[in-house]
C-alpha cells in the first residue's frame, strides 16, 4: 500500500511542472535555447546557472532535491499517503470479531458425561470441571485439559505377546506368565500433575507387583491352582504402590492368561499336573464312596436302634417278625419252590417266577428242568 502511494506521490510532482525533466527553458547562457533566448527550449543541466550556483536563485534547492524531498513525504504538502476514513474502521471491526471468537473457543468448554476438565491458572491448577457447559478465562490465562475417566484401558505383559516372559518362583524355579492389567483415572488432576508418563508407571508398578507375588510361591501353585490368590494379591499391591505416587490410577483387574513352565521343559510338567489331576480325581471319588459307606452305616445303626426299642416292649413278637423277614429275604434268593401236600405240579414253576422276576434278563444257557414229580405227605421242595 505504501508502495502504490508512493507512486501516487511522485507522479504528482512530476506533474505539478509544466517545463521538461532539465528544468525550465529560456535563461541566460543557455546552449540549448532557440534564436530568441527565450524559454521556449530546455536549459542545460551541465551549464552553470547565472550566479555561479546551481539551483534557485537565493539559495533554493533544485527540481530533483523537491522532487525527492516529496516523495520521501509522501506528497506535495507531506505526512505520508492518507488512507480513506472507512479502511480504519473495517481494521478495527475485523480485529474485534477475531477477539470475540478467540475468546469464545478457549472460554466456553463442553464436557461430556464420562469426561472432567482441569483447569490450569497460568500453568498452576486451579480446579476440576464436571459434566456440561463450562466458562473459564481465555487462553492463555486459563487452559483446559479434558480426560477421558470412564475409559478402561488395558495393558498386556509382555507388550509383543510372542515372546516369553519368565520370573523366579519361590522353590528356584522359573514360570512363563502372560497377563492383563485394567486400569482408569480416579482423580483427574493427580493423573495430569503427579506423574508424567501415567502408562509407563502403571506398567512397571505392575510388573513389579507381578514378580514379588510370583516371588512368594512355587511353581506349581503358580502354574495351577493358586492363579486366583496371585491376581488378587497383584491387584492389592498395585493399589498400594499407585496410591502412595498419588498417580489418580484405580487398578479394575488383573488377569492371567497363561502360566506355564519353559517351553524347554513343558512336556514333564504337563505330565505332573495330569498326574496330579488324576490324583485328585481319585482322592474325590474315595471321599463320595467313604461318604456313601458312612451314610449307609449310620442308616443301619439308626434302624437297629429303632428296632431295639421294639424288642424292648415285645421281645417274643419283635423276634419272630425278624425271622421271618429274614427269611423271605433268603429265600427270595433260592431257586425253590414250596408246594403244598397233596398238590400235582405240571409247569415248571421256578422257570416261570424266575422269568417274572427278571423280565428283561437274558434266557439261562440250561435246559428247563422237568416238572417235579408228586411228593409223599408232608414232603416239600
Amino acid at each position: 500500500m505504501r508502495w502504490i502511494m508512493g507512486r501516487r506521490a511522485r507522479a504528482q510532482v512530476l506533474g505539478m511542472s509544466d517545463k521538461g525533466p532539465w528544468g525550465g527553458g529560456g535563461s541566460e547562457g543557455s546552449s540549448g535555447g532557440g534564436a530568441g533566448g527565450g524559454d521556449d527550449g530546455p536549459r542545460n543541466p551541465w551549464s552553470m546557472p547565472p550566479g555561479g550556483r546551481r539551483g534557485k536563485p537565493g539559495g533554493g534547492s533544485t527540481s530533483l532535491e523537491d522532487f525527492l524531498k516529496r516523495a520521501r513525504s509522501g506528497g506535495p504538502g507531506g505526512g505520508g499517503p492518507q488512507l480513506p476514513a472507512n479502511v480504519g474502521r473495517l481494521w478495527g471491526a475485523a480485529v474485534a470479531v477475531l477477539v470475540v471468537i478467540w475468546i469464545a473457543f478457549t472460554s466456553i468448554h463442553s464436557i461430556e458425561p464420562q469426561e472432567r476438565g482441569v483447569v490450569t491458572m497460568f500453568g498452576s491448577y486451579s480446579r476440576t470441571l464436571n459434566p456440561g457447559i463450562q466458562l473459564t478465562l481465555p487462553a492463555p490465562i486459563a487452559r483446559v485439559q479434558v480426560e477421558d475417566v470412564q475409559n478402561t484401558r488395558t495393558e498386556v505383559f509382555p507388550a509383543g505377546g510372542s515372546q516369553p516372559n519368565l520370573m523366579l518362583t519361590g522353590d528356584q524355579n522359573i514360570a512363563d506368565l502372560a497377563y492383563s492389567v485394567r486400569w482408569n483415572i480416579k482423580s483427574p488432576e493427580d493423573y495430569v500433575f503427579e506423574i508424567k508418563n501415567p502408562q509407563e508407571t502403571v506398567r512397571a508398578v505392575a510388573e513389579s507387583a507381578m514378580r514379588a507375588a510370583v516371588a512368594g510361591v512355587n511353581l506349581t501353585t503358580a502354574i495351577g491352582s493358586g492363579r486366583g490368590e496371585i491376581e488378587a494379591e497383584v491387584q492389592t499391591r498395585m493399589q498400594g504402590l499407585l496410591d502412595e505416587y498419588q498417580s489418580g490410577v484405580r487398578v479394575l483387574g488383573v488377569s492371567i492368561q497363561k502360566a506355564a513352565a519353559p517351553a524347554e521343559v513343558d512336556d514333564a510338567f504337563k505330565a505332573v499336573t495330569a498326574a496330579q489331576q488324576e490324583a485328585q480325581s481319585n482322592l474325590n471319588r474315595s471321599r463320595a464312596y467313604a461318604q456313601q459307606v458312612i451314610a449307609r452305616a449310620q442308616g443301619d445303626a439308626t434302624e437297629f436302634d429303632k428296632i431295639y426299642e421294639q424288642y424292648r416292649m415285645a421281645p417274643d413278637v419283635t423276634r419272630r417278625r425278624l425271622y421271618y423277614e429274614t427269611m423271605e429275604q433268603v429265600l427270595t434268593r433260592a431257586d425253590k419252590t414250596i408246594v403244598q401236600p397233596g398238590t400235582q405240579t405240571y409247569l415248571p414253576l421256578p422257570e416261570v417266577r424266575r422269568q417274572q422276576a427278571t423280565p428283561e434278563a437274558e434266557a439261562p444257557a440250561a435246559a428247563t428242568p422237568t416238572a417235579p414229580t408228586a411228593q409223599p405227605t408232608g414232603a416239600a421242595r
